[in-house]
């Protein structure tokens, strides 16, 4: 770990019990301070698994969503006094080795939020195990996404995110929404604010035992992630104040 940081990782996890243990495996040790998991009500042996590696837990009485999930984790790595804070999901789809990388480029200050891009070139995306409509669909919308914030990101639906504590104080991001929606309002809040974000590849694997969305899901996702920038552009020309992208008291 940097010299005087404190790295963490954190995992949002739910129904992790078949990938977890491999998940943790890979995560570099030599650079992370700990790690949290934040378990969503699972009906599985996720916590116990998680107890048993050793693992910080936090769990939910009750299932309350993935970005309720999120915000229990990263209160608990800013309460554990984390410098940096890389959340990777407990399914094993991310590759964890990327984490050493995104540290040092928030170490030098290049970045203020790190998105893993799962997407460096159409083929290896397909061969990895991506559906093809997911491939298109994420290949739509991250376009969109770019034209409409002015960024120039490889994809903005990566689960794997790393950020500097000042990033996860200043947002407030306890007003965005429990469910998937929350990654793109605290992206574009991210933006709003004024911070940097950058992207570095990470290789993803695409299995039964990942977690994925329908295609139901995923068109309500897109149409509510679209909604998200509405709600931002109002709110930039003084048509409609949301509070999302206000300073917190």
């Amino acid at each position: 770990m940097p010299s005087g940081s404190r790295t963490i990782v954190v995992m949002p996890a739910y129904r992790a019990e078949r990938t977890l243990r491999q998940t943790y495996e890979a995560v570099p040790h030599e650079v992370v301070d700990e790690v949290i998991l934040t378990d969503d009500a699972s009906d599985d042996a996720t916590v116990a698994l998680s107890r048993q590696l050793g693992i910080r837990t936090v769990v939910h009485a009750a299932n309350r969503g993935y970005g309720a999930n999120q915000k229990t984790c990263y209160r608990t790595a800013l309460a554990h006094g984390a410098d940096y804070v890389i959340m990777v999901h407990g399914d094993y789809q991310y590759d964890a080795r990327m984490i050493s990388a995104c540290v040092e480029v928030l170490r030098l200050g290049i970045c203020d939020v790190i998105l893993g891009n799962r997407i460096r070139t159409r083929a290896e995306a397909l061969a990895g195990g991506m559906p093809l409509v997911k491939y298109l669909a994420n290949r739509g919308l991250t376009f969109i996404e770019n034209l409409v914030s002015g960024q120039n990101l490889g994809e903005w639906h990566s689960g794997f995110r790393a950020y500097r504590r000042e990033v996860l104080e200043r947002i407030p991001f306890e007003r965005n929404s429990d469910d998937f929606v929350f990654d793109t309002q605290f992206l574009v809040q991210a933006i709003h604010f004024g911070f940097r974000v950058g992207d570095v590849p990470v290789p993803v694997r695409y299995f039964d035992e990942a977690s994925s969305i329908s295609i139901r899901d995923s068109a309500d996702y897109a149409l509510r992630s679209l909604w998200v920038f509405a709600q931002w552009h109002a709110h930039r020309i003084g048509l409609r104040r949301c509070e999302r992208f206000e300073t917190r008291p």
